[in-house]
Order: C-alpha cells, then sequence, then structure tokens
C-alpha cells in the first residue's frame, strides 16, 4: 500500500517524512478537502502528523512547487484555483 493511502507519517519507512506528507496532502486534496479556506496551519500538521516544522515546510513547497496550492503571506496555503 502506498504511503499516501496510510494517512500517517512512518519514520521507519525509507521515503523521507516530507514525501510521505506531501504524498498524504495531496490525496487528500484531490479527495475534495479544503475546497475552500486555507490548509491546516503549520503547526497543526506537525501536531497532526507528529512531525517537524521543517519536515512539514519542504513538503508544502513541494506541492507549491508542483502548482497544488499557492501560499498568501501570513494567512496559510490554499487549494490552487485550477484544482
Amino acid at each position: 500500500m502506498p504511503v499516501a493511502e496510510l494517512g500517517t507519517v512512518d519514520a521507519d519507512l525509507p521515503e523521507p517524512a516530507y514525501q510521505q506528507l506531501a504524498g498524504i496532502l495531496t490525496r487528500r486534496i484531490l479527495a475534495g478537502e479544503w475546497r475552500t479556506g486555507p490548509l491546516p496551519s503549520v503547526k497543526a500538521l506537525q501536531q497532526d502528523y507528529g512531525i517537524g516544522r521543517d519536515t512539514v515546510l519542504h513538503a508544502l513547497r513541494l506541492l507549491r512547487d508542483g502548482g497544488l496550492i499557492f501560499t498568501v503571506s501570513k494567512r496559510g496555503s490554499y487549494v490552487s484555483p485550477s484544482r
């Protein structure tokens, strides 16, 4: 089963935690979560998945670079309108 289907970040897997989180968030976005409003905050994602701030930021950067989300300074990250 691919990591993104598990819904958790597992430090014992060979896939880096930031890639696991990016996969999980991508799956949730494509499933229709967060159609309106921002994604959960960095702090909320840290707590939900038991990972560090840099890991969350790296995962969000992957999604942003892929065009799936955009980030507004001091407002949060949002699903791109083209989704």
